[in-house]
């Protein structure tokens, strides 16, 4: 059985920044991040990339506020739950958009959880499958994600780089893989900003 969110496990004391209301400034806040279950993998932050969604949603999108922006994160793990086998304290991890989904539909079967037949929980300014608590973003100092939606940073690259491509990067990248772009196909760019400079 699911726990509602009078019934969810004491957390872990963040701090952040926040919007404390629609349209109004980004301001220091401290909150508490969900306790870790055992799927679980704590993020400490180290960067988080600016994407003009974040903008979107403190001004006129977000829903629930306090609103946490930020979902191009890369940190360091700092701990897991008992049954994180991919990852350890130490390793760099990276989160991006979503961080659940309903998993049983066929697009979640297909790791395709972006068309997430129930719609995925989004990173920040969701609602958390499990326990019914808003989801905060990576404008943070720690994030909490199942092993599912937390991905290794490759060897090699620059962590701070390395965050835009968690969302402008994948949103480029999934088009021209699905359309076989390369050698004899035509790619037209239309603006430079986060996707077209990608």
């Amino acid at each position: 059985m699911e726990a509602t969110a009078s019934q969810a496990a004491p957390g872990r004391p963040a701090r952040g920044y926040a919007a404390l209301e629609k349209g109004g400034p980004v301001v220091p806040w401290q909150f508490e991040r969900r306790a870790t279950r055992p799927e679980d993998v704590v993020v400490q932050v180290e960067f988080c990339g600016v994407c003009h969604t974040d903008i979107h949603s403190i001004e006129k999108w977000g829903v629930h506020f306090p609103l946490v922006p930020g979902h191009e994160i890369v940190g360091r793990v700092l701990e897991v739950g008992d049954a994180v086998t991919g990852f350890r304290a130490g390793d760099a991890g990276m989160i991006g958009t979503m961080v659940d989904s309903c998993r049983v539909c066929e697009h979640c079967r297909a790791e395709m959880e972006p068309y997430c037949r129930a719609f995925p929980t989004l990173t920040y300014d969701g609602v958390d499958r499990v326990d019914g608590t808003p989801t905060r973003g990576g404008y943070s100092d720690v994030y909490v994600a199942d092993q599912r939606f937390v991905y290794h940073l490759p060897a090699g690259l620059d962590a701070a780089a390395a965050s835009p491509l968690l969302c402008a990067g994948i949103t480029v990248y999934s088009p021209l893989r699905h359309w076989q772009a390369g050698p004899g196909k035509t790619v037209g760019v239309v603006g430079i900003g986060g996707l077209g400079h990608m």
